[in-house]
């Protein structure tokens, strides 16, 4: 089925900051009955990238989450305004977060996290041709950086040390690409 069977009657903006929007909606759910849809808007597209160096090797990004209440292992990631070329943002973040400028770049996975609430949408990117540099940490990011085997960074998704969503995705997809 292709067809939206939801009826949108009016849309409310509940909160709103720079980087999302909460909204209520009223709706008419599928069995034609009344009800109350939540949604969180994302200003920004979610980018995520993967550097592969010729030794096999990539890079985490180590940072204390807020929301989680808890340290994560990533990724390197970050957002870019939907308007912009998200690539840019990606070169922009990688070169932030690992000092990394890559040669070549592959989108290699678009994913929707958590649907059933958000409308955020991600874009994972596989990065060579490294060439390394300073990174460029913003004030807000305390953050740790290493530099690890991918095949290792396979098992940290296998045995959960690795949680967040766009990074299980994106190293598992690019396991595949790469024959891991």
């Amino acid at each position: 089925m292709t067809d939206n069977p939801w009826k949108t009657k009016a849309v409310q903006t509940v909160y709103e900051n720079p980087w999302i929007r909460l909204e209520q909606h009223d709706i008419i759910n599928p069995a034609g009955k009344d009800g109350v849809y939540g949604k969180v808007h994302f200003k920004n597209k979610a980018m995520a990238i993967i550097p592969i160096d010729e030794e096999g090797y990539t890079w985490l990004v180590g940072q204390f989450r807020y929301t989680l209440d808890a340290y994560s292992w990533e990724i390197p990631m970050g957002g870019g305004p939907i308007e912009l070329d998200l690539l840019e943002s990606a070169k922009r973040e990688l070169k932030e977060e690992t000092g990394l400028i890559a040669e070549k770049w592959t989108e290699v996975l678009k994913i929707h996290t958590s649907n059933s609430v958000t409308d955020e949408e991600g874009i994972v990117y596989l990065a060579e041709g490294l060439t390394e540099g300073e990174t460029e940490f913003e004030e807000t990011e305390v953050l740790q950086v290493k530099r690890i085997p991918f095949k290792e960074v396979v098992e940290m998704v296998m045995t959960g040390e690795i949680t967040d969503s766009i990074s299980i995705a994106g190293i598992l997809k690019v396991a595949r690409i790469l024959g891991y």
